[in-house]
């Protein structure tokens, strides 16, 4: 049996590890045996620039923490070398980052099991996750969608002008008087 001091220590551990969880919109646990310390730190930097948390975590206490909120269903993955990258801001990301130095690395470097918003993803999940581009991506092609029939309306509006033989200055000259 552990001594209070160390059995208290490892309680906070699960408890941070809990609410880091609990927060996260998305979170990846990685087996990472046999990458380079220089690998590791690529990877690391990657994730850092898109917000993502990376972190080795021990096997017992991170199932500990997942049996806390409920997501026991990742029990089974939890053996070997385990890492996890959770992101609270921009969802999509661990699992695009993860899942391109999982290809690159090869066997390496594999996912073991993801979870978005509390819920367990299955693979097909995952891969589907990883292909969608990241949250500045999507937000271009909202506004891009947006922005192009108002930029339609005034290319037509400039040929109509045109074509009745005015100019935009003339008729910005004309609306001023």
């Amino acid at each position: 049996m552990p001594n209070a001091k160390v059995l208290s220590e490892k309680q906070a551990i699960v408890e941070a590890l809990a609410e880091r969880i609990k927060n996260a919109g998305s979170g990846v646990l990685v087996d990472y045996k046999g990458i380079t310390v220089a690998e590791d730190t690529a990877l690391r930097t990657e994730l850092r620039k898109d917000g993502v948390e990376y972190t080795v975590v021990k096997n017992t206490l991170t199932r500990k923490a997942l049996d806390k909120l409920g997501m026991s269903d990742l029990d089974h993955v939890l053996n070997g070398t385990t890492s996890l990258a959770t992101a609270e801001n921009d969802p999509i990301a661990p699992f695009r980052i993860i899942n391109d130095y999982s290809k690159k690395l090869g066997d390496r470097f594999n996912i073991k099991a993801a979870f978005m918003e509390g819920k367990v993803l299955s693979e097909s999940e995952i891969a589907e996750m990883a292909e969608l581009p990241g949250k500045d991506a999507l937000y271009a092609k909202v506004l891009g969608t947006m922005i192009a029939p108002i930029t339609g309306l005034a290319v037509c509006l400039g040929q109509i002008l045109e074509q009745k033989g005015g100019s935009l200055e003339s008729a910005e000259a004309e609306a001023a008087e």
